[in-house]
Parts: C-alpha cells; sequence; structure tokens
C-alpha cells in the first residue's frame, strides 16, 4: 500500500457554530479556504479540536463533506472518528468515508480504559469499517486516561491500513522509539504544537497543529523549514508562536483557539456545553499571546 501524502502541516480544524449551537457553514468553508490558502498540507474535522465527540453522527459527516467539497481536491481530509463506544467509532469511519474523507484519525476511546489488547481490537474494527480508508493512530492519554503503549503501536503498524500516529502523550520518549523501530512508510506525527520543532528534528514527519487555525501560514512555514533542515528559521517561528502554543490550553480546548479566530474576525467564538466561553485571566492571557505572535498579521495570513 502507498502511503498518502500525510505529512506535513496537519491543521486539526475548528467547527463554526451559531450561537444556538448549529453548524456554521459559511464560517466552517471559509476558514478551510484560509487553511489551503496558509499551506495546510491535511485538513483534519471532527477531531477533539473539532468539538467531535458533541456532534451526532449526521453533524458529524456533513461537517466532513463541508469540508471536502470546499477543499475540493487541494488537500487531503482525514476526518476524526473518537467515540468511547467502538460501534460509534465504527458508524463515523463509514460516514466520513461516505462524505469522501481520504483518511480518518482514529483516537483511543476515552473513559473505558480499556486494556492494550482492548486498544487494539478497538483500532483493528475501527479499520474495518473504514473499508480501505487509510488509518492514523491517535495516542492522547491526556482526553483517554489511558496510553497506546509504543509495542501496541508497532504491533498496528505492521498492518496495512495504519499509516501513522498523532504522538500527544507530551512525552519524547515514546517518539525515540517509534522513530527507531517504525516499518518503512508509517508516519509519526508530533500531536502538540509544542512538539513539533522537536519531532521533526529527530525524523519525524510532521504535526497535527491547533495553533495552525489562528496561523496557518507561520506553522506551515515552521514545518516546512524544520523538515527542510532550517532549523534556525524553524526555531525563530517556534519562539515567536511559544506563548500561543501555552495560551491555547489556558483552559480547554478548542475554547480558547475559538476565541482566538473570533478576536481576528474569521468566526463566531461559540461551543457547545460542557464548554463555556473564555472570559477573565484566561482571555488576557490568550490576546497576550496574540498581541506576541503579531497575530493577525496580514502579510502572513
Amino acid at each position: 500500500m502507498t502511503t498518502p501524502p500525510f505529512a506535513g502541516l496537519s491543521v486539526a480544524l475548528v467547527t463554526p457554530m451559531h450561537d444556538d449551537g448549529r453548524i456554521h457553514e459559511p464560517d466552517l468553508r471559509a476558514h478551510v479556504e484560509r487553511m489551503v490558502a496558509g499551506g495546510v498540507d491535511v485538513l483534519m474535522p471532527c477531531g477533539t479540536t473539532g468539538e467531535g465527540v458533541t456532534l451526532s453522527p449526521e453533524e458529524h459527516a456533513e461537517v466532513v463533506r463541508m469540508v471536502v467539497e470546499t477543499a475540493a481536491g487541494r488537500a487531503p481530509v482525514v476526518a476524526g472518528v473518537g467515540s468511547s463506544s467502538t460501534r460509534t467509532a465504527c458508524a463515523l469511519a463509514e460516514g466520513a468515508r461516505e462524505a469522501g474523507a481520504d483518511g480518518i484519525l482514529a483516537s483511543c476511546p476515552p473513559y473505558n480504559r480499556p486494556s492494550q489488547a482492548g486498544l487494539y481490537g478497538h483500532f483493528t474494527a475501527v479499520a474495518d469499517c473504514a473499508d480501505g480508508l487509510p488509518v492514523i493512530l491517535y495516542n492522547v492519554p491526556g482526553r483517554s486516561a489511558v496510553n497506546l503503549e509504543t509495542d501496541t503501536i508497532l504491533r498496528l503498524a505492521e498492518l496495512d491500513a495504519f499509516v501513522g500516529i498523532k504522538e500527544a502523550s507530551g512525552s519524547l520518549e515514546p517518539v525515540h522509539t517509534l522513530l527507531r523501530e517504525r516499518p518503512e512508510g508509517f508516519l509519526v506525527l508530533a500531536g502538540d504544537d509544542v512538539m513539533a520543532l522537536p519531532v521533526i528534528a529527530l525524523g519525524g514527519d510532521g504535526v497535527v497543529s491547533v495553533t495552525g487555525n489562528e496561523a496557518p501560514a507561520l506553522m506551515s512555514r515552521l514545518v516546512r523549514a524544520a523538515m527542510a533542515g532550517d532549523l534556525q528559521e524553524a526555531r525563530a517561528i517556534h519562539f515567536r508562536l511559544l506563548p500561543l502554543f501555552r495560551a491555547n490550553f489556558v483552559e480547554t480546548n478548542p475554547v480558547p483557539v475559538k476565541t482566538a479566530c473570533h478576536r481576528m474576525g474569521w468566526m463566531t467564538p461559540h461551543v457547545r456545553l460542557p464548554l463555556v466561553a473564555l472570559s477573565g485571566e484566561s482571555l488576557d492571557r490568550l490576546e497576550a499571546a496574540l498581541d506576541a505572535a503579531g497575530l493577525p498579521d496580514p502579510e502572513e495570513l
């Protein structure tokens, strides 16, 4: 199986919403256009940043369809299919395939805390339901309360369906082993913006970014410079954006990044319960980080 072109800068897209919680289609389509213009390599709707767990199956498929239609082949679309229920994750994978996605991002099921054997069974079942769509694994123990261990990742990596891992454990330790032991063509992607430069410097293949929603061109420059070995350029952008990397998690993602996109005039800030709007000291920290990054910057975006 030929590895799909999922390396480089992936952006975990926010899902713009009206104040009553309905999907804001014009803002979503405009945001996809903004990402493409900014040089984003891969679009990832319906993940954590896209509030995928609050979308109904019908909404999930509709968001994927709108992103696919708007991207119009200019960037591949990899849809998040996270759920505590394997059956639900399978249904989301089927819906994403029917909506035209080029791949799926499958996360560890939150809350259930399955064993490694259970995780292996979950991922292989979702891959079967995806019916040929490439699968990128997503390890995010801070959300799922369970860690996808390196041995399990490497075991899954031997199967044709699995083409990469979004590693968001917050540690470089598993990255070292994955990069040393992975089969040829298996992508290792940083799962956090702050880890993009170190992971790529070790030989990784890119990042799945939150900050790309706010600064697509800058994040594209950072990733391309790092992958080309221009560490001076990559470091300069990394340190410019570092306060924003941190501020995007001053409260639960995607509340800060949606607020930032609203502050830049791009979309509504609305999130669905149980998330609520950013305010007070958290809002002050986010605004200071945007100022430090020089955003919005018309020349960059």
